[in-house]
């Protein structure tokens, strides 16, 4: 599979992952672990790669991170400034 970059980075989520993840004062390993029991496996060293943006998100992560972090998939994608719209 190719990966493609965008402005240097693998996705565009990362950043706000860690935001709402800091918001909600969790830890990485934390957050890798209420995304496995949604059915996600990731481990927390692939959370720490998504939030510099060295890891490519799949599409169907995105709706359970929005899930996991009580935020909107539009916030996530940067589509919306409101976390919950």
């Amino acid at each position: 599979m190719k990966i493609y970059n965008f402005n240097g980075k693998s996705n565009i989520s990362g950043e706000r992952i860690r935001e709402a993840r800091k918001k909600l004062h969790l830890s990485q390993e934390y957050l890798a672990a209420r995304m496995q029991v949604a059915g996600i496996i990731m481990e927390r060293d692939v959370i720490s790669r998504i939030e510099i943006g060295t890891r490519f998100i799949p599409d169907y992560e995105i709706p359970i991170f929005a899930e996991v972090l009580q935020v909107s998939t539009d916030w996530l994608l940067g589509l919306t400034d409101d976390p919950n719209k």
